[in-house]
């Protein structure tokens, strides 16, 4: 039998340059968490870019002049917003923390309540069998429980780190005004540096890249933090006038956390809250979370068509299992970090994912 070195060697080095690009993907993932404070900062760059662009355009500025009017109001805002959060943040995780034992008990006794009502006699179902379901629902409640104290502590411990907390601010400020005034210079210095050879072959799909992930992050944390806000503006509203909503600002963030998950909405956090409080017989603040749940819906669609540009074209199953391996090797922010690689990888390989990877890879030219 005679071997076809051509075709052998062709199909070596396919796979060989689609394995180096999945790890230089997760390679420039792992740099990404390392220098999160100017990820974080040309995220920002992203989101106030048209309004540096509004101001040359129309009151005849220069870029460094808008740039600077524009990072100094935005400047501001952060810095208020971060104080009150801190602040808020760690009055609310205190109080909650000295009061989780008692929430506890109160779940606890709840779910005895509700067991102790269901006859499984009738169902055959024997005593042992019975009190090994008890006590797994009770140890479940126990490690919920442990958890939820360990992710508080976890919360207070960064909130209170208050020299680490500033250094990244800092960076974060001084990455943001450089990528604001100097972003022109910033790109012709990248493409003098960078190879010829990699300018004309790879410099077109980091811009499409670029162009199509910052579209995306850029959608969805103006999304988020749109859903975010009336979320803590309609959450303050509920305490103001008496209803039982005891920690805002937490709720708030924990709803515009899970509504930031592809897949996943505010809905996800709301309904569930809102049939807890209806069972224990709050049918007002159930109610309330509903309307609060239905307002961030019509919001979203409103603005929705504005400041998203398009699908990214994937299929909420593969979606999912990226969210889930995001999970699987880095924890919960994995599972915000796992669909932005997988948009990543999807325009990296849009040719050979347009023909079929093993087939782009095995086929015979």
């Amino acid at each position: 039998m005679i071997i076809d070195m051509n075709y052998w060697s062709k199909v070596l080095r396919k796979t060989v340059i689609f394995i180096l690009t999945i790890i230089g993907v997760y390679l420039a993932f792992e740099l990404a968490v390392f220098y999160l404070p100017f990820l974080i900062a040309f995220i920002i760059s992203l989101m106030i870019e048209p309004i540096i662009r509004f101001c040359m355009r129309n009151f005849k500025w220069k870029r460094r002049t808008s740039a600077i009017i524009v990072f100094t109001i935005v400047l501001g805002l952060i810095i208020g917003l971060i104080a009150w959060g801190v602040i808020t943040l760690i009055s609310e995780s205190s109080n909650l923390l000295n009061g989780l034992n008692g929430y506890f008990e109160k779940i606890s006794s709840w779910f005895q309540n509700i067991t102790s009502k269901i006859d499984l006699t009738k169902l055959n179902v024997s005593n042992d069998i019975i009190n090994i379901i008890q006590n797994a629902g009770m140890e479940l409640l126990g490690n919920i429980s442990n958890w939820a104290t360990d992710a508080l502590n976890g919360i207070l411990e960064f909130i209170t780190s208050i020299p680490a907390i500033g250094i990244y601010t800092v960076i974060t400020f001084l990455a943001l005004y450089f990528i604001c005034t100097d972003k022109i210079y910033m790109l012709d210095q990248l493409e003098h540096h960078l190879p010829e050879l990699w300018v004309k072959k790879i410099g077109k799909h980091l811009r499409d890249i670029i162009k199509s992930l910052g579209c995306y992050l850029k959608a969805e944390a103006i999304l988020v933090i749109v859903s975010f806000f009336v979320c803590l503006i309609g959450l303050y509203i509920f305490k103001f006038v008496g209803l039982n909503v005891e920690y805002p600002l937490m709720a708030a963030l924990g709803i515009g956390f899970v509504d930031a998950l592809p897949i996943f909405g505010s809905a996800t956090v709301m309904i569930p809250w809102a049939i807890i409080v209806a069972f224990n017989g709050d049918i007002t603040l159930a109610v309330a979370i509903l309307g609060l749940l239905l307002l961030i819906g019509i919001v979203r669609q409103i603005m929705e068509p504005r400041v998203v540009a398009g699908q990214i074209g994937i299929h909420p199953i593969f979606t999912l299992i990226a969210m889930y391996t995001g999970y699987q090797f880095i924890g919960i922010l994995g599972m915000l970090i796992g669909p932005i690689v997988l948009i990543i990888l999807k325009n990296i390989f849009a040719t050979m994912i347009d023909k079929g990877v093993a087939k782009a890879i095995f086929d015979r030219e």
